[in-house]
C-alpha cells in the first residue's frame, strides 16, 4: 500500500514537473519568435473568414480580427507583424502575392494552403446540392490531384518560404474534418458527410508529409475540432450560410480561437 501511494505521488510529481517545463518550453520558443517577427500566410482558414471583425482595409481577403494569427500576435507582441493571408488563395497566390514581407529576419512564418487547389469550394457544392453518387465522384477527383499535383505545389511554396526566411520556424496548419457522423444530422446525407471527412483528412495527410520533407511543422487541428464539427452541436463551423455563402464551412471566432490558436500557440 505504502508503495503504490509512493508511485503515485511520484508519478504525479513527474506529471507535473513535465507540465511545467512543456509550459516554460513553449513560452520560451514563443519569445523567440515574436523576437523575429511573424508573417502569416495563406488562405481564408488563415484569413479569418467566417470569423467576424474583418479589417477594412483587407477588402476581399476577409482578414479578421479573430483569426488565429492576428490573436497570436495580439497575444505576443512580435516584433513586427505582417498579416498577408487571403480568402480563397491557392498556392500560386500566396507565391505571386503573399511572400514579400518574408525576410532573414522572420522569425516565425504560418500557413494554411491547399485546399482551394483540390476544389474544396466545388466539392462542397456538389455534395449539398447533388446525388451521394456525384459528389462521391468529386471528392474522388479532388483526391487524385491531392496525390498527383498538390505535393508539387506546395513544395513550390514551403521551398518559396524557406528561400526567403531561412532563419524562420515555419509551421504549416492543415484543415479539420468538418461532420460529426454517427448522428443524427439534417442535410447531408451519411455518406456524403463521411466522404468529406475522409477527403480531409487525405489532404491533410499529404499537406503533412510534404511540410515535413521541407523540415517545417505540421499543426494538426483535427484534434481540437473533435467534438466541435458541424452536426455535433457545439459546431465551431458554419454550415451553409444562405445569407453569406463564402463563409459557409469555415470556422467561426470559437473556431480560430479555440481550434487553430493552441495549435499554432503549441507549434510554435
Amino acid at each position: 500500500m505504502r508503495r503504490s501511494r509512493l508511485v503515485l505521488f511520484l508519478s504525479s510529481l513527474l506529471l507535473a514537473v513535465t507540465t511545467a517545463l512543456t509550459g516554460a518550453t513553449t513560452a520560451q520558443a514563443s519569445q523567440q519568435a515574436a523576437a523575429g517577427g511573424y508573417v502569416a500566410l495563406g488562405d481564408s482558414y488563415s484569413s479569418g473568414l467566417g470569423a467576424g471583425g474583418y479589417i477594412s482595409s483587407s477588402g476581399d481577403c476577409k482578414r479578421s480580427t479573430k483569426a488565429y494569427p492576428y490573436l497570436w500576435a495580439a497575444a505576443n507582441s512580435p516584433s513586427s507583424f505582417d498579416f498577408t493571408a487571403c480568402s480563397g488563395a491557392r498556392t500560386g497566390d500566396v507565391l505571386s502575392g503573399q511572400l514579400g514581407p518574408l525576410s532573414s529576419a522572420t522569425g516565425l512564418v504560418s500557413v494554411s494552403v491547399g485546399g482551394n487547389d483540390a476544389g474544396f469550394a466545388d466539392v462542397m457544392t456538389t455534395c449539398v446540392l447533388q446525388s451521394d453518387s456525384t459528389c462521391l465522384s468529386r471528392v474522388a477527383t479532388a483526391r487524385a490531384y491531392v496525390d498527383s499535383t498538390l505535393p508539387g505545389k506546395l513544395d513550390g511554396v514551403y521551398g518559396a518560404i524557406r528561400t526567403r526566411a531561412p532563419n524562420a520556424h515555419v509551421v504549416v496548419l492543415g484543415y479539420p474534418r468538418f461532420y460529426q457522423l454517427g448522428t443524427s444530422c439534417l442535410g447531408l446525407s451519411e455518406t456524403k458527410r463521411k466522404a468529406i471527412n475522409d477527403a480531409a483528412d487525405h489532404l491533410d495527410n499529404a499537406i503533412a508529409q510534404r511540410a515535413r520533407a521541407h523540415g517545417f511543422t505540421f499543426g494538426d487541428v483535427r484534434p481540437t475540432f473533435t467534438g466541435h464539427e458541424i452536426c455535433s452541436g457545439n459546431s465551431w463551423l458554419h454550415s451553409v450560410n444562405w445569407l453569406n455563402i463564402g463563409e459557409s464551412y469555415h470556422p467561426k471566432a470559437a473556431g480560430q480561437s479555440g481550434g487553430y490558436l493552441p495549435v499554432l500557440n503549441g507549434a510554435a
